[in-house]
């Protein structure tokens, strides 16, 4: 029987999923109980961003990629991924591993020119 490889090395380590773990959204309490654990699938969906590769492309020690895109798109679209980063954030900015300086520099926002409202060429007049 094969088995898995161990953990890659972009995975989460035991500190990470610790942090991670409390704010992922409870199990539903009907229903099919899960096939694959989500810290797999969560390293999975990280594996797919951090690489660019297709999600076919999964390594399949992560499990099927149908499975993992599948659990990527949900959270997407119910707003977990937003509500995970708020938590992280959270826990960051308590820890004072945060600083919330923004800058804009005007000299790189530029506008075609076009957007000035410049009248086109051809007949384009303006009428007041």
């Amino acid at each position: 029987m094969p088995t898995l490889p161990g953990p890659g090395r972009g995975d989460l380590t035991d500190a990470q999923w610790a942090l991670l773990e409390p704010l992922l959204p409870a199990p539903a309490a009907t229903g099919r109980p899960p096939v694959r654990c989500k810290r797999t699938l969560i390293d999975a969906a990280r594996w797919r961003t951090r690489t660019g590769a297709p999600w076919r492309d999964l390594p399949a020690g992560y499990g099927p990629w149908q499975t993992v895109y599948d659990l990527f798109r949900r959270w997407k679209q119910d707003g977990t991924w937003a509500r995970i980063l708020a938590g992280l954030q959270a826990h960051a900015d308590a820890g004072g591993l945060i600083t919330w300086d923004v800058g804009v520099d005007s000299t790189v926002i530029r506008a075609h020119q076009h957007a000035a409202g410049a009248p086109k060429k051809g007949g384009g007049k303006i009428t007041e």
